[in-house]
């Protein structure tokens, strides 16, 4: 499949799942994260503030954010600059996307060698770890810059194709959690 044909298929599978499921299915799998030694061993950890397609993020952040450092990204042009979350209060409304993000008064955090673990939302992903994202490439250009992080790619079942499309840029997990 072309990859707007892989995203046309994940959009409509992701509007067929309620809310409420995905909150439960996103439970289960943030779980299986919190259980992973690399990130019971990692201090510096960058997650996202999920959107409602995605793998929901916000419990697990809130439950972690007073015993780790815990960056999300801000948009910024072509690009994501890091900001360490210190709380629900800390959030804005992104201005390209509206995407929930530390507020711009807060430092952005540069030292991206210290950054020990990636949490990776993406369209879709395949078993040899390759990731699609939503075509803007911005994931792909973070990642290239944090080398010593596990990529740690977060995903419904659904979400997992045998094959992707694949382009030299795109940068591979590490690791892929599903429900299963």
């Amino acid at each position: 499949m072309e990859k707007t044909e892989v995203r046309k298929l994940i959009r409509e599978l992701k509007r067929a799942v309620p809310l409420e499921e995905k909150l439960r299915r996103s439970e289960h799998i943030m779980c299986q994260v919190e259980k992973l030694p690399e990130f019971q061993k990692a201090h510096v950890v960058l997650l996202y503030w999920s959107m409602t397609d995605e793998v929901q993020t916000h419990s697990f952040v809130n439950r972690w954010y007073n015993e780790k450092v815990l960056l999300l990204p801000c948009v910024d042009g072509d690009d994501l600059r890091l900001r360490q979350y210190t709380g629900p209060d800390c959030m804005v409304a992104g201005e390209q996307f509206g995407i929930g993000e530390p507020d711009a008064s807060l430092p952005e955090y540069t030292d991206l060698d210290k950054v020990e673990m990636i949490i990776v939302p993406g369209v879709a992903f395949d078993p040899t770890g390759n990731r699609m994202g939503r075509g803007r490439g911005f994931y792909d250009r973070l990642l290239k810059s944090t080398p010593n992080a596990i990529k740690v790619g977060v995903a419904y079942d659904f979400q997992m194709l045998d094959t992707l499309p694949v382009e030299p840029h795109d940068v591979k997990m590490d690791l892929i959690i599903t429900e299963h």
